[in-house]
């Protein structure tokens, strides 16, 4: 009887190790960490990421700022001001001539001088041009005629004429001989010399003041 009890100890001993064997052999793992839980889903679908800094880069304008303006210097019409208006002509940019435009019978002899835009860019002539006479007795400034100036755009390629007054000389005398003529553009600092087209010489004269009138831009007629 003790031999048999021995034995049936034995196989209940061997069966327990079996079954143990068996449990482990199916892949639990009683021991093992539990899986980790995914990252949250975006609003829009996506994994969200934290740290990317992506959220900047797509914020950042290409060339304008916050009120959808272009940055200064980045932009603009050349040849224009701030106010959006065309800026001043140079004197670089107009041709300049001047021509005999006296009339048979006037009493006065009138020179036109044309300034043509060659610049390129739309720009601004305001006001009167200045005007110096060269004479065998010193220069002679020009005296404005006093009529309203106003602002003349000139497209490239068109051009505005004003007019130059002054005494014609039919005292017989020789008078005041004129030698050349010097125009200054509106707002500008740089002259051109030209011939000058008109009568040779002025009438002397003591009255004070300058017998030679300018007109402000268009007073002599407009060409195309």
């Amino acid at each position: 009887m003790r031999v048999r009890k021995l034995t049936l100890a034995a196989m209940a001993l061997a069966a327990g190790l079996s079954l143990t064997a068996c449990q482990n052999d199916d892949g639990t793992d009683e021991t093992s960490a539990p899986p980790a839980a995914s990252a949250p889903s975006s609003p829009d679908g996506g994994s969200a990421s934290a740290g990317t800094g992506s959220a900047g880069a797509d914020q950042e304008g290409g060339g304008s700022d916050s009120a959808g303006k272009s940055p200064a210097g980045t932009g603009g019409t050349g040849g224009a001001t701030a106010d959006g208006k065309a800026a001043k002509c140079r004197t670089d940019e107009l041709e300049i001539t001047a021509v005999d435009a006296t009339v048979g019978g006037d009493t006065e002899g009138t020179v036109a001088v044309d300034l043509k835009n060659g610049g390129g860019r739309d720009c601004t002539l305001a006001g009167y041009a200045g005007v110096d006479l060269k004479t065998n007795a010193g220069t002679l400034s020009a005296e404005r005629t006093g009529e309203q100036a106003d602002p003349v755009v000139l497209a490239d390629g068109e051009n505005v004429t004003f007019g130059i007054t002054y005494p014609i000389n039919d005292t017989g005398g020789s008078g005041v001989r004129i030698t050349g003529l010097v125009v200054t553009p509106p707002n500008e600092t740089k002259s051109v010399t030209l011939d000058w087209p008109g009568g040779a010489s002025l009438p002397a004269s003591d009255t004070p003041g300058s017998p030679v009138k300018v007109g402000p831009m268009g007073s002599a007629g407009q060409g195309g």
